[in-house]
């Protein structure tokens, strides 16, 4: 029999692919300053219309009541945060947020298409749902990427992004208007949105899936995880508003919120008609309480974390003694009407914002310390409904009573409200079991 003398055609065998050898060293750092970069750019473009009203009340004749309007068309929709957070908790984390950054980027750059206050409350709505998201989403991120005992300081770092894109803000917008008009004020920060997904979907996965994370710190994420907050069921949101921890910590948002959202909102209008300053005074120093705020998000993880490492703390308490402290340093406030001088009453709405900051991250990150992982954007979510809800009722009563009673009032109101705040903190919030016992609260260098 003859043989072939054909080849004989070997099939080719794909090598296994191997897994990646580089290995980031503190791969969690890296991953909470990816996440405030987007939080930089939420408040940078949330902030783009405050800034921008000085000109557009001349140009569009927008006035307050009409602007207390677009606000809160803003904060009305903005409060369906837990929508966000569902959806975030469902779908995950890398796609949801790149949804909801494309969403809010491409509508504030609609902004500028806008020829009347109702076309700009219209998007400002709009985009207020899409931004929901941001807050729900650092919350849950913090809480996959971090053990407990270093939460404090990592949501200190990504609250940076809140106040750090609120001071960008008044420079920025105010040379884009200099140099171009409002319209491109709004086309440049909903730009670098788009940037920013990109680097998303190219650098972020959750712990269990990054391949630049080392075994040694993936271990290290995971023993400090309470057990007793491990993944469960899907959230139920019914289940959620039926447990008194969640009413200890939505009640003092619902009361911090409001001083955010003057400084955010009526700040720059404030300070060009009271205290007679035009945009480029304002481009000067209206930054000036955002940059203290930076400062908060730091002090209020570092003093939660003094008072579990040094005084024995537990987590829970050191995070309601951080957050009565900037209750009391709120008071200030109160004077920033009456003094004669604007640079003081600058100083004092730093103050302010110094305050707001070191309560607000203690608060803000104790739906990870009191909830399971599963229901930890659920729960962040509700939270920033009822601190929106706040926001929404007092931004409202400011353009309606405004013209008649000025801004003192209002600014002798919320020096005293975190003061409640935080009696409600202590009363409402009962702590885990896990939590009785204190571990080290500064971060620990794992490679």
């Amino acid at each position: 029999m003859n043989k072939s003398t054909e080849p004989q055609v070997i099939p080719y065998a794909r090598p296994p692919k191997k897994e990646s050898t580089f290995k980031l060293p503190g791969l969690r750092w890296w991953m909470i300053s990816l996440i405030m970069l987007g939080s930089i750019l939420n408040y940078l473009t949330r902030n783009t219309l405050s800034v921008a009203q000085v000109r557009l009340q001349d140009t569009l004749h927008i006035n307050e009541r009409q602007y207390s309007w677009i606000t809160g068309a803003f904060q009305g929709t903005i409060m369906l945060q837990p929508i966000c957070g569902y959806v975030l908790d469902v779908i995950g984390l890398r796609i949801g947020v790149a949804i909801f950054v494309v969403a809010w980027s491409v509508i504030n750059m609609a902004h500028g298409l806008a020829g009347s206050w109702r076309g700009l409350a219209t998007l400002r709505g709009m985009m207020g749902f899409a931004e929901g998201s941001a807050n729900p989403a650092g919350v849950k991120a913090t809480a996959e990427w971090f053990p407990a005992r270093e939460r404090g300081l990592a949501g200190g770092i990504y609250n940076i992004g809140a106040s750090f894109g609120s001071m960008l803000a008044p420079p920025l917008v105010a040379a884009a208007i200099f140099l171009f008009n409002w319209q491109m004020a709004f086309v440049f920060t909903g730009a670098l949105g788009l940037v920013w997904v990109c680097l998303w979907l190219l650098f972020y996965r959750s712990p269990s899936q990054h391949k630049w994370l080392s075994q040694s710190e993936r271990e290290y994420i995971a023993a400090g995880q309470e057990k007793a907050l491990s993944e469960g069921s899907r959230p139920s949101i019914w289940q959620i508003a039926s447990q008194r921890n969640f009413w200890g910590i939505a009640i003092p948002r619902f009361l911090a919120d409001p001083m955010w959202g003057t400084l955010s909102f009526w700040l720059p209008l404030y300070l060009n008609k009271v205290r007679g300053w035009d945009l480029k005074h304002i481009a000067y120093f209206a930054w000036l309480p955002f940059l203290a705020a930076d400062l908060g998000c730091i002090f209020g993880g570092l003093v939660s974390a003094h008072l579990q490492k040094r005084h024995g703390l537990s987590v829970v308490n050191a995070r309601r003694a951080a957050f009565t402290l900037g209750a009391f340093l709120m008071t200030s406030v109160a004077f920033a009407g009456v003094v004669k001088s604007p640079y003081l009453a600058i100083l004092l709405f730093s103050l302010a914002g110094f305050a707001h900051q070191t309560l607000s991250v203690t608060v803000i990150m104790m739906a990870s310390d009191l909830f399971r992982r599963s229901e930890v954007a659920t729960v962040a979510g509700m939270a920033g409904t009822f601190g929106n809800a706040g926001l929404l009722i007092f931004s409202l009563m400011i353009g309606s009573l405004v013209a008649s009673i000025g801004y003192s009032p209002f600014f002798v109101c919320l020096s005293i409200l975190d003061i409640i705040g935080a009696v409600v903190l202590w009363t409402l919030v009962r702590a885990p079991r896990e939590d009785q016992t204190t571990a080290s609260a500064f971060p620990v260098i794992v490679k």
